[in-house]
């Protein structure tokens, strides 16, 4: 820029030149004008051409990316509540309200929970171990519970009490039962001494094993008449909860005993009449008037038979009028038979005392049981089997056994020596609707004896293949 001023100067300074140079100078700003006019004309007219929409597009500056991101974007909202799933087990001294409260939940939301709960289920039955499901809504900047939306328990292996809060935020509680599947399942095996060890080594539920010797209890002394070697067999129901655990068992439909060299197999029927018993093939009835040990610990010892004894409490001799079994504390007590109670007290030297009437002729009575069973009292009528009360050391008593007694004609006789007469067997429709039944069991027994070979051998050539490949590898 420096030059260009400089030889304007010089050439200023030169007279001679000073003519041309106006001239040239002035030539050159007419022609920059004209081109700068010719420019803009030339823009206008294209803009005349294009659409209005196109022409304000081109004229808007470009927008400040920053500022969109301050003023358009709208701001993300904090997350300030969230549901948390808790399970907490019951421990000793816990109670519902305690539990809740121990959450950090308020008094009065904890006791609404209560008294709805306790409108379906008594919150003071909860056990120590048993589980509480509780879904919660927190505070997660505070740090604290809010509110309980649901909570749930399992009261048994079929029930759970659920209590939820309602749009309202009012608390309701109902019992859930779980859907059950009906299984059917056999067993069958050898005994080398007990015989409920033996059904268990087969995996047969408790409660079934104790029905099963209930079942042979009126004519099987499980005592004396089981020896090693002797085998047994069952076809059973079982209910199934939808984890797989079994949740109650279901009815024995047949059960059978080979005690040496007699075999008694025995079926389930229901007559016309809904009355449940068990018989064998030919429809002959197994149950008898009277069983011989009303109770469920069938391996009981007699610890003083009927008759003259030596008293251990008055250190003399004496008339034993019935037979002591000794029993652990709390052994189920059965009915002897079907009948009416007559008398259920405490009962002097007999302790806690039951008598019951099954006939004209036929009476049984039981003592020094630990407590009676729910609603046994004067009046009520038992069936043969029913729990009655449960072995105890109440009166005079040396230790826990149940004394039984049977009562002929108002005379005390030895419950061993009853000759007690069969049930009434089967004849007509009912006996053909059994032995229809009968056969039905039969080819489900045979299917399930084909299965479990058939997964026997397998089992077996799985094993010998094994053996095999371990001497080819070594």
């Amino acid at each position: 820029m420096y030059r260009f001023y400089k030889q304007i100067i010089d050439i200023a300074k030169d007279k001679k030149c000073l003519t041309g140079f106006c001239v040239t100078f002035i030539s050159a700003v007419i022609a920059i004008v004209a081109i700068k006019l010719f420019t803009q004309t030339q823009i206008n007219s294209d803009a005349d051409n294009l659409p209005e929409t196109q022409i304000y597009a081109e004229n808007i500056d470009e927008p400040d990316n920053d500022f969109i991101a301050e003023e358009f974007i709208e701001e993300i909202p904090q997350v300030t509540e969230e549901t948390r799933e808790n399970t907490i087990a019951v421990k000793s001294g816990d109670t519902l309200l305690k539990i809740l409260t121990n959450l950090g939940l308020e008094y009065s939301r904890a006791n609404d929970i209560y008294l709805a709960t306790k409108k379906v289920y008594d919150p003071r039955e909860l056990r120590v171990g048993q589980e509480l499901q509780i879904s919660m809504l927190w505070n997660i900047p505070e740090n604290k519970l809010i509110e309980i939306n649901n909570l749930s328990t399992k009261i048994n292996k079929t029930e759970s009490v659920v209590v939820e809060r309602d749009d309202e935020g009012n608390y309701k509680a109902e019992i859930q039962k779980t859907e059950l599947t009906k299984e059917t399942y056999s067993a069958e095996g050898e005994i080398e001494g007990i015989l409920a060890t033996a059904m268990s080594k087969q995996k047969v539920p408790a409660g079934t094993i104790a029905e099963f010797i209930n079942i042979f209890s009126y004519s099987v002394d499980f005592r004396r008449d089981i020896k090693k070697g002797d085998k047994f067999a069952i076809i059973y129901d079982s209910y199934i909860t939808p984890e797989g655990d079994i949740a109650k068992n279901g009815d024995i439909l047949f059960a059978s005993l080979t005690l040496g060299k007699t075999k008694i197999e025995l079926y389930r029927f229901k007559d016309k009449n809904g009355n449940v018993d068990y018989y064998d093939e030919k429809g002959y009835a197994m149950k008898k008037t009277l069983s011989r040990k009303p109770m469920s610990y069938q391996n009981a010892r007699i610890s003083s038979p009927f008759g003259k004894r030596f008293h251990p409490i008055y250190k003399d001799y004496r008339i034993h009028w019935g037979i002591d079994y000794a029993a652990p504390k709390n052994s189920l007590v059965y009915a002897g038979g079907d009948g009416v109670v007559q008398v259920a007290k405490y009962n002097g030297g007999y302790g806690n005392y039951i008598k019951i009437r099954h006939n004209s002729e036929y009476s049984t009575a039981y003592g020094h049981m630990q407590k009676f069973a729910k609603g046994i009292r004067p009046g009520v009528r038992v069936k043969q089997g029913q729990i009655i009360g449960y072995v105890g050391s109440t009166g005079r008593s040396t230790g826990p056994h149940l004394h039984y007694e049977v009562i002929q004609n108002g005379r005390r006789v030895n419950p061993l020596k009853v000759k007690a007469s069969a049930s009434e067997n089967l004849r007509g429709k009912n006996l053909t609707n059994f032995k229809i039944q009968v056969a039905n069991i039969q080819k489900t027994q045979q299917k399930m004896l084909a299965s479990k070979n058939k997964n026997a051998a397998n089992d077996d050539k799985l094993a010998a293949n094994a053996q095999v490949l371990d001497k080819t590898q070594n």
